[in-house]
């Protein structure tokens, strides 16, 4: 299987991840985000980049140029600061960077600037097709992440261009690749089945990211037989379903609120033995409007599965039951003699408040057994919000928080690192016992049926 490339808009791969930026880069936004004359800006991004290495001008540039991450007044220091980092003996140019800034530039209307750039970027590359058709690939995917349609068109018509002028398999394989990526990212999963049957033509077998780009191109607009056509198609072409396509099929039938749909997807998943995954988990949950409503009252919020379960609808409750057979409670937790660890990092909130549930009825079960020693310490990774809406506010820290207190678990936040809870082994295990097993129990073998 060809590693997956970053065509983020897809979904293909985990959504764009927060650019997490250093203490100086934090600092830098800070002083710029408070300074009451505009024009001192350039100075401070002198100043930031001549006192920084290389990796921290870099990472702040990153956060800039990230869709996730944009504001409409800080990402326009993205060009300023770009041109003065250029100006550095260890910058090295390179396609995806400049991909990036172009289509920020087209983004935010500054077009001049963006076409000198694209313009300087194609004389730099000349003849060297094979750099040159990674630029245009990278642009598609940058324009892609901006939600560009426009430009997304303009640049896949450049890549064609190109691809047929050329001689070569790996230029005509990832132009290609990179089109019908970008068509499917900007709802046009028709046009890019015709660019796979060209493919054909010219004797190239579509890759796996063909196939999957179509299941999820079809998937956004709802689409649903075409997208079940396409499954075929994967399976036909030799690949085999796997987590990443069937999280392609979740989120699709999630965004259209398929919940019953859902339900027997995650049932084939796992009769064929595809367990759900975090990501499988944020898009089920995150379909779910009761559950949804149920985590914006946390005093109220229930405090078993069984609990969770008969508050539900039907649908609901049988996602969450297909959910609970799965291993993604294996995946967060860390069980070692010195620490017992549960990790929430990548789970939204929905999500972690099912973990959470999972992990106490879990550990109850475990130490009842008698077939587990408490460990010294127990640990629970929340996060300290640094990639909160509101900074230093971690909805899922408060979620566990008040779990925790709603069941008086011996677990306090701790000093040492906020974002997590921490309490002694001993004491969780002892506590956790005496909590009667109806009160903190997963649901009843009638209950799954």
């Amino acid at each position: 299987m060809r590693p997956m490339r970053g065509h983020c808009g897809l979904g293909l791969t985990p959504p764009p991840v927060f650019c997490e930026l250093t203490k100086q880069g934090h600092r830098l936004i800070s002083s710029i985000a408070t300074a009451q004359d505009p024009s001192a800006s350039i100075g401070l991004l002198r100043k930031f980049v001549a006192s920084s290495s290389k990796h921290v001008a870099l990472n702040t540039l990153s956060h800039l140029l990230s869709p996730s991450t944009y504001h409409p007044r800080l990402s326009s220091l993205a060009f300023p600061l770009y041109s003065i980092i250029k100006e550095e003996s260890w910058f090295s140019w390179n396609t995806k960077l400049e991909a990036d800034l172009i289509a920020l530039l087209y983004k935010q209307e500054r077009f001049d600037e963006a076409e000198n750039l694209f313009s300087e970027a194609v004389t730099k590359l000349g003849f060297k097709e094979r750099e040159l058709c990674n630029f245009y690939c990278n642009l598609v995917d940058s324009h892609a992440k901006q939600k560009s349609e426009k430009e997304v068109m303009d640049s896949c018509k450049e890549l064609k261009q190109l691809i047929l002028q050329s001689s070569s398999v790996y230029v005509k394989r990832r132009g290609y690749e990179s089109i019908i990526g970008g068509f499917c990212a900007i709802g046009l999963p028709n046009e890019a089945e015709n660019l796979i049957e060209e493919m054909r033509d010219m004797g190239l077998k579509p890759s796996l990211f063909e196939i999957r780009s179509l299941i999820y191109g079809y998937g956004r607009l709802g689409s649903f037989e075409d997208m079940k056509r396409s499954i075929v198609q994967l399976e036909n072409e030799g690949f085999e379903l796997d987590i990443v396509s069937c999280n392609m099929v979740v989120s699709s039938l999630g965004a259209h609120n398929k919940l019953s749909d859902m339900v027997s997807w995650l049932k084939k998943m796992r009769n064929s033995g595809i367990f759900p995954s975090i990501r499988t988990y944020n898009s089920v949950l995150n379909s779910c409007p009761q559950i949804t409503l149920m985590v914006q009252d946390l005093k109220n919020l229930p405090l078993s599965i069984n609990e969770l379960v008969d508050n539900l609808n039907n649908d609901e409750a049988d996602l969450v039951m297909e959910l609970v057979k799965s291993s993604v409670l294996d995946q967060a937790m860390e069980w070692k003699s010195s620490e017992l660890k549960l990790d929430l990092h990548g789970l939204h909130l929905n999500s972690a408040y099912l973990v959470i549930l999972q992990w106490l009825d879990e550990m109850q079960q475990r130490f009842i057994s008698g077939n587990q020693v408490a460990p010294a310490e127990i640990l629970v990774v929340c996060g300290s919000g640094k990639h909160s809406a509101v900074r230093g506010e971690s909805p899922v820290k408060g979620l566990a928080k008040q779990i925790m207190l709603r069941l008086k678990c011996p677990m306090r936040i701790d000093r040492k690192n906020i974002g997590c809870l921490i309490g002694k082994g001993k004491v969780f295990k002892e506590w956790l016992c005496k909590l009667p097993p109806t009160e903190y129990g997963s649901p009843d073998d009638s209950a799954k049926s």
